[in-house]
């Protein structure tokens, strides 16, 4: 069976809810919380309930991030030491999105990224034209294209999927 090498699914998750608990740790090195806790594996099954498993997983290195991403590879059986971390998730603009997407290995069919508020939510927005506000904390948003990574600009996606914790009524604060 030939592999579609246009068909490009993204799937964007933005970290778990972190721990301000201990106002001493500097931003990248702050942990997730218990719901953080709770909520990723929640969400990683339900990407595991829909067959939504990654060929790559793309992550920020700041701690809670990566534990999300860390966590839910778990629950996908993704190996772990397969997570590749970018500084570019963690300092990022969509410029930095792009230049991950653009230089994503075309064997790659589904690319999950792992990052942080704001830019993730603007770049679902800028990929697909949704009118999405907010990606709430481990938030977990699909994307479609039909063309090769280096191709992919500004609404050239199609929103498979938009799905977080409160939305399934499991978070609890």
């Amino acid at each position: 069976m030939a592999i579609d090498l246009l068909k490009k699914e993204l799937v964007l998750i933005r970290h778990a809810k972190s721990s301000w608990k201990d106002p001493s740790l500097a931003d990248r090195e702050r942990p997730l919380n218990k719901r953080g806790k709770r909520n990723a594996p929640f969400m990683g099954q339900r990407l595991a309930d829909h067959n939504c498993v990654p060929d790559l997983i793309v992550c920020s290195p700041a701690r809670r991030a990566h534990k999300t991403a860390r966590i839910i590879a778990r629950t996908l059986s993704y190996p772990r030491k397969n997570i590749l971390l970018k500084e570019q998730l963690y300092t990022s603009s969509i410029n930095d999105l792009y230049r991950v997407l653009h230089t994503c290995d075309e064997q790659i069919t589904r690319l999950f990224l792992v990052g942080h508020s704001s830019v993730i939510t603007d770049f679902c927005v800028e990929l697909t034209g949704a009118k999405i506000k907010n990606i709430p904390t481990c938030g977990v948003v699909g994307i479609r294209f039909q063309l090769p990574w280096p191709q992919i600009s500004l609404n050239t996606g199609k929103l498979l999927f938009f799905d977080y914790p409160k939305k399934q009524k499991l978070s609890h604060e």
